[in-house]
């Protein structure tokens, strides 16, 4: 069974920064994929980037550079640095994990059958 545990979150204020981890209990030698998703009240969770164990990593468009997704496969945990922080950005964000072969990982939330808690992320104007 795998588990995912997301910290870092927080409230802060317009332009801040927080730095999200995920630590996960993920036991193999295969591949692995480990992603970003993110819910605001009232909308659609949305998948912000994913990283594959072999490094490479696919990320929403939107994200325009203000936030990065990294790995550290020895630890088996998962970050997410958020610099200049909106309003927008205001939603509980959620680790997820799935196991992968030779392929690419891919920002799909139906791919992912391990999730986080989610740790929520509040940002005031």
């Amino acid at each position: 069974q795998v588990q995912l545990k997301e910290s870092g979150g927080g409230s802060v204020q317009a332009g801040g920064s927080l730095r999200l981890s995920c630590a996960a209990s993920l036991y193999t030698s295969s591949g692995y994929c480990m992603a970003w998703f993110r819910q605001a009240p009232g909308k659609e969770r949305e998948g912000l980037a994913v990283i594959g164990s072999d490094g490479r990593i696919d990320s929403a468009d939107y994200m325009e550079g203000r936030f990065t997704i990294s790995l550290d496969n020895a630890k088996k945990t998962l970050y997410l640095q958020m610099n200049r922080l909106q309003p927008d950005d205001t939603a509980m964000y959620y680790c997820a994990a799935r196991f992968k072969g030779s392929g690419y990982c891919y920002r799909v939330e139906a791919d992912f059958p391990y999730w986080g808690q989610g740790t929520q992320v509040t940002v005031s104007s």
